[in-house]
């Protein structure tokens, strides 16, 4: 069974509790006596994924969606036209 400490002890005590999930351990956090958080090792196994990978993941889920235009350039970025801060300044006058 996990062991179970309060935010405020888990604060306190957060290298010691790493400590122990590195050696196996899991360690459970409640917040006002219910379970919040959980710390757990890390698979070995489990490598990072790279940027490419993890974009190529997302959209493959749909979260993220390819852009439209062919040319795969950037869209423009600040005013379309032409002295839009001297519009907007005479505006304000």
């Amino acid at each position: 069974m996990p062991d179970e400490y309060s935010l405020y002890e888990a604060k306190a005590k957060l290298s010691a509790l790493v400590k122990q999930v590195r050696e196996g351990r899991t360690v459970i956090i409640t917040v006002h006596g219910q379970p919040a958080a959980e710390l757990r090792p890390i698979d070995p196994s489990a490598r990072p994924q790279s940027l490419h990978e993890r974009l190529a993941e997302l959209t493959a889920r749909g979260v993220l969606l390819t852009p439209k235009r062919s040319d795969n350039s950037s869209y423009p970025i600040g005013p379309r036209k032409a002295g839009a801060l001297q519009r907007f300044l005479s505006e304000r006058e």
